[in-house]
């Protein structure tokens, strides 16, 4: 542990004697580490890093910071393209150390502390053939995915991940500690589902779990100049099959190891990765998805749930440059398809890549009242990300998602995945959550009228 010593830093020594956690300190030999994101284009230096081992850590942090006038940014899985689990000069409150997860089979939910992973998630569910929906990258933490809405490979038939939350335990500004449900605090509940970490610190979550346990998914790779095609079919294709069936689109380069053929690696690519999640073995909604065009790879083959979810894993480690940009689409005119495949074919480097996510299905079957999430009438969420492990490279990756996000902007519906943005400015957030946003100012009026978490996509106290 940690033992906060030669520090300029007023009252650390004295906090640390109120934690069971470590209290890290820029003085710290462990600093350096204690402050790394996820994103390496991010590099801020807090006045300390508390990591939290219980509740009662993250109090005594909450009080430290308020005392001191303290900015505090709350970290999970530390993911956050924009580097908002972190903040100059202010308290980084790290949940990551608060990461048990408990399946209870009989009533098929999960009770998930706030810095567990996903990977820690799919590993404790899967054991009992259960599945909460998530994203698709096992290092995620599950706190930020969670209360920024949650899209992935189940999304079509299970839902966003907050369609699936039951409850969640917070620690209010003032250090008060309550539960939020559908029946008590009913506020907050729907506050938390979507509104991102605005109204107070998550330190668990309970989740309705699904019987999901082997999926049938893969990539099928096409020629780059089969992109147009390909998107014109999948348009159409996707969003008429079964719930079971989702497929995201993607412009990515073939990564340069197995199990990708070696003549593929790094080449260039536009794909579809198909994920079936139905009882069927030889589902047929998945034979004619297969059978479109003229694949250069099929690699679609049955494999447990968690093997999928963490499939992204080793392309893209911790430490890489990040930029991205996102957006909501309810169409994808032609207009929009060449754009696509104008600055696809772009990509600046092997590890950028583009994704639309289909989020019609069972998400789409939710009011677009019932949640924060306003967009309940698109069918895809977009993302462009440019990524490289060389900060020399990291204007050249931010240039081109940034000249990419402008040339298909026009054609979304105006407002992006709350996960999928960095900062971008306070009329974006309203945007963002549309008609949905007024409610949410007067709910974090009530909770942090001062707004003292405003290291996020904010929500302005109304």
């Amino acid at each position: 542990m940690a033992t906060v010593e030669q520090t300029s830093t007023p009252g650390l020594a004295d906090l640390q004697q109120q934690l069971r956690g470590a209290c890290v300190g820029p003085h710290e030999p462990d600093y350096d580490d204690a402050r790394k994101l996820y994103n390496a284009m991010i590099d801020k230096r807090p006045a300390a890093i508390v990591q939290c081992v219980d509740v009662a850590d993250v109090t005594a942090a909450l009080r430290y910071a308020a005392e001191r006038e303290l900015q505090v940014a709350v970290r999970s899985g530390a993911h956050n393209g924009a580097g908002l689990g972190s903040v100059d000069d202010g308290l980084v409150i790290d949940l990551s150390p608060m990461h048990g997860v408990i399946v209870e089979p009989q009533t098929k939910t999960v009770r998930v502390q706030a810095g567990a992973t996903l990977g820690a998630v799919d590993h404790a569910t899967h054991a009992f053939g259960l599945a909460v929906p998530a994203g698709i990258i096992s290092t995620t933490g599950v706190g930020g995915l969670t209360l920024g809405g949650g899209i992935g490979h189940l999304t079509r038939r299970c839902g966003l991940t907050i369609d699936n939350l039951l409850a969640a335990d917070v620690v209010l500004a003032d250090g008060t500690f309550l539960t939020a449900t559908a029946e008590q605090n009913e506020d907050l509940f729907w506050a938390l589902r979507g509104g991102g970490g605005n109204f107070g610190i998550v330190t668990s979550f309970t989740f309705r779990c699904h019987e999901v346990a082997n999926v049938i998914a893969g990539p099928v790779f096409y020629d780059l100049d089969d992109a147009a095609e390909l998107l014109t079919w999948w348009r159409e294709f996707g969003p008429a099959q079964p719930d079971e069936l989702n497929g995201f689109f993607a412009f990515l380069s073939v990564p340069p190891g197995p199990p990708f053929p070696e003549e593929l690696h790094l080449r260039k690519v536009c794909a579809v990765l198909w994920c079936y999640s139905g009882s069927e073995e030889d589902p047929a909604c998945l034979r004619e998805a297969r059978a479109f065009g003229r694949p250069l790879l099929d690699g679609v083959q049955p494999m447990p749930l968690p093997a999928l979810q963490s499939a992204f894993d080793g392309v893209y480690p911790p430490g890489d440059q990040w930029y991205w940009r996102g957006d909501f689409a309810r169409d994808l005119p032609d207009e929009a398809i060449e754009r696509h495949v104008e600055h696809g074919a772009a990509m600046p480097t092997w590890k950028s890549t583009m994704h639309l996510y289909p989020i019609d299905g069972a998400a789409s079957r939710v009011a677009g009242d019932a949640t924060p999430w306003a967009y309940r009438d698109a069918k895809w969420a977009q993302v462009i990300v440019g990524v490289d492990p060389d900060p020399a490279n990291a204007m050249a990756i931010r240039q081109w998602c940034i000249n990419y996000w402008e040339a298909t902007h026009p054609h979304s519906m105006g407002g992006s995945y709350v996960n999928f943005m960095m900062e971008e400015g306070q009329q974006r957030v309203q945007a963002t959550y549309g008609g949905n946003y007024a409610r949410l100012a007067q709910i974090k009026s009530k909770y942090d009228p001062h707004n003292f978490f405003r290291v996020n996509q904010n929500i302005r106290p109304a």
